[in-house]
């Protein structure tokens, strides 16, 4: 996409959801530390927010998320002598609250599936995920 064809307006910069990593090298082998003090200053933003074991998310204006981030990146690099960020970002002018959207509707769709499949027989309880069923069996080729 050319960039002269999305505009940066102050609109289109105020939904964003950011996912990011933070992590300092040089701290020995454990990082849960480091990664506790990013963590906490991204739950004391007030900003919506949700963590799992490879990245967190914030949802928010862009700047803001931004300096949270930095914020973030500055209490990880106390813990060693370099930092390194994993960043991406979601930006959806007119909407808010993807946090918990885009989840709702996967589940939504996934659910639907399940159902078109059950009414023609064709499942057994289980849906298929990227490395296989969900219920933790060997991953089934697909094509």
């Amino acid at each position: 996409m050319d960039v002269k064809s999305f505009p940066a307006t102050a609109a289109r910069l105020e939904d964003v959801l950011f996912a990011f990593s933070v992590a300092p090298s040089g701290s020995g082998e454990s990082v849960a530390a480091a990664v506790a003090d990013a963590v906490a200053i991204v739950r004391d933003s007030g900003l919506p927010n949700r963590t799992d074991s490879m990245f967190t998310t914030i949802e928010g204006e862009w700047d803001e998320c931004l300096d949270v981030i930095k914020r973030a990146c500055e209490a990880v690099g106390k813990h060693g002598n370099r930092v390194s960020l994993v960043l991406k970002a979601d930006i959806r002018p007119g909407h808010t609250g993807e946090l918990t959207a885009k989840v709702d509707r996967l589940e939504a769709a996934l659910t639907d599936l399940h159902d078109r499949e059950a009414s023609r027989g064709t499942t057994q309880g289980t849906f298929q995920g990227q490395d296989g069923p969900v219920t933790g069996e060997a991953p089934v080729a697909t094509d």
